[in-house]
């Protein structure tokens, strides 16, 4: 089975969650503007541009040019956000690693093909305005406003996508949640239903704001101080960064500004956001940080927490409720018209129509780009239109897990593939083969074998506790896989006079 086609519940931005936060996505203030690559071989001859160099990854360089303007534009985001700014050598550390990290994400999509199209941009620019409630002329202008020009915008919202394509195609197949992991879940929730899927809602015509009122479950946006413990640490490494994180919680506790310390101080991929980690249901939360932040108040903060990952300090910046229309009155007795997709109820029958799939997946690399992944799937669909069995065709060319079974997918729920997959699904008949499909893991040729309609009721509990449980486990299995590209990497950083990895600059 191909878990990393599955499409979770993804975990949104606050920009996009909430109406009326920040409508600068976390990755701006993260200081995640890639750099524009400069071969260091091109760099090495003359001293004067050695010496201009604050970085190299891999073949590509970093510039203190760059740097400095990161860090400009940075400290210009941190202060509209009211996040103190380090001192200028805590501050260009931070800006200089996420400047890292960045370039080997940037580095490894175009290893393997991935591309962020111009429409996949525009499309994004339209949810952020619409959960804002803006046109996008106003969203343009607050834009603007903060100091940052349209491109730079358009150029970021671009980043986070690639790096969501990137996320889905190497670290959700990763994650392996088992029955026995979705039963102990259960179990934990007791009889308490699971909230149903957020269903998107056709955009009405503008009216006066409605009363608003609680909705789903209470929320908790939170931020994070981490002190990270390298992998096989000695005890006395250990116990250092234990009382370095002891350290900062009294300076929390003695009145020093959370954000500020989170910046100048913490590992965390979000330093330079304060550590603000975003907004999520309390469940969704890993066990570490959602038994700790449970009974804490907004404004309160943790005691230190031990992970693999080192020592964590929380802060619960907010939490309460999301909020929706309050249900209006009718003037007069009506039949309300039945909506399209109804949202699930939390118990008794729910009767789902499935449908029995199969796909051929080619990946795209370096080597096999997208008119080539998609020329090889138009040759094998012709072959099929020929009488040539898919099944044995997936067994021979799929890239996919599911090859060995002939591209075997079994019965699908609705919302259960990525969204390019199963739009594509959803329009074929049955015994009909797709066109040629890209999805963030490569391109696909899709044969639906059949539909039939279940009771999903408990299927449909098993399912919702797969994604909360998803939401626990992608956080830490990014910053994982962060990890083994830093490591597998050849990073010259001359701020610190380190260098790692065992790839050669040359």
């Amino acid at each position: 089975m191909m878990s990393g086609l599955r499409h979770p519940a993804g975990v949104l931005s606050l920009a996009l969650l909430l109406a009326g936060s920040a409508l600068v996505p976390p990755a701006l203030a993260a200081g995640k503007t890639r750099p524009t690559a400069a071969p260091a071989q091109q760099a090495a001859p003359a001293q004067q541009f050695v010496d201009g160099i604050a970085a190299i990854v891999n073949k590509q360089v970093i510039t203190l040019g760059q740097l400095a303007d990161k860090q400009a534009q940075v400290r210009q985001q941190m202060q509209q956000q009211r996040i103190p700014v380090p001192d200028d050598a805590a501050f260009k550390r931070q800006v200089l690693q996420q400047m890292i990290n960045a370039a080997l994400q940037d580095q490894e999509a175009q290893r393997v093909g991935i591309k962020v199209s111009d429409a996949q941009v525009s499309q994004a620019v339209q949810t952020v305005a619409q959960r804002n409630r803006l046109t996008e002329d106003q969203l343009r202008k607050e834009i603007l406003g903060s100091g940052m020009s349209w491109d730079q915008y358009r150029d970021e919202l671009r980043s986070q996508i690639q790096d969501d394509m990137l996320r889905q195609r190497f670290v959700e197949d990763r994650i392996s949640i088992s029955d026995s992991d979705i039963d102990a879940f259960l179990q934990a929730q007791g009889d308490r239903p699971l909230p149903p899927p957020v269903q998107a809602q056709p955009r009405p015509e503008p009216e006066p704001e409605p009363a608003m009122v609680p909705s789903g479950p209470e929320l908790f946006e939170i931020a994070q101080i981490l002190i990270e413990v390298p992998d096989y640490a000695a005890n006395s490494v250990v116990d250092e960064k234990r009382k370095q994180a002891e350290a900062l919680l009294r300076k929390l506790k003695s009145g020093a500004d959370f954000a500020g310390v989170a910046a100048a101080s913490s590992n965390g991929p979000q330093a330079l956001q304060g550590g603000n980690m975003g907004i999520r249901p309390l469940k969704d939360w890993p066990d570490l940080f959602a038994r700790a932040i449970a009974d804490v108040p907004a404004g309160g903060i943790t005691g230190v927490l031990q992970s693999g990952r080192g020592f964590h300090i929380l802060k619960v910046l907010r939490r309460g409720y999301a909020q929706r229309p309050a249900p209006k009155k009718a003037k007069a007795p009506a039949p309300a018209p039945a909506p399209a997709q109804p949202a699930p109820p939390a118990s008794g029958p729910m009767m789902v129509t499935q449908t029995h799939a199969r796909h051929i997946l080619i990946k795209t690399t370096k080597v096999v780009n997208d008119d080539k992944a998609r020329g090889i799937l138009e040759g094998l669909r012709q072959r099929i239109e020929h009488g040539e069995s898919f099944a044995e065709l997936a067994k021979r060319y799929s890239q996919d897990a599911s090859a060995p079974q002939g591209g075997e997918l079994g019965w699908l729920n609705p919302g259960e593939t990525v969204p390019a997959f199963e739009q594509a699904m959803n329009a074929l008949r049955d015994g009909q083969v797709s066109e040629p499909v890209k999805s963030p893991f490569g391109w696909h040729l899709i044969q639906v074998e059949g539909r039939r309609t279940k009771n999903m009721e408990q299927e449909f509990r098993r399912m919702q506790a797969r994604r909360a449980l998803m939401e626990r486990r992608i956080g830490p299995a990014y910053e994982d896989w962060l990890d083994q590209l830093r490591s597998q990497a050849y990073i010259d950083n001359r701020l610190e006079h380190t260098r790692s990895g065992t790839q050669s600059p040359s």
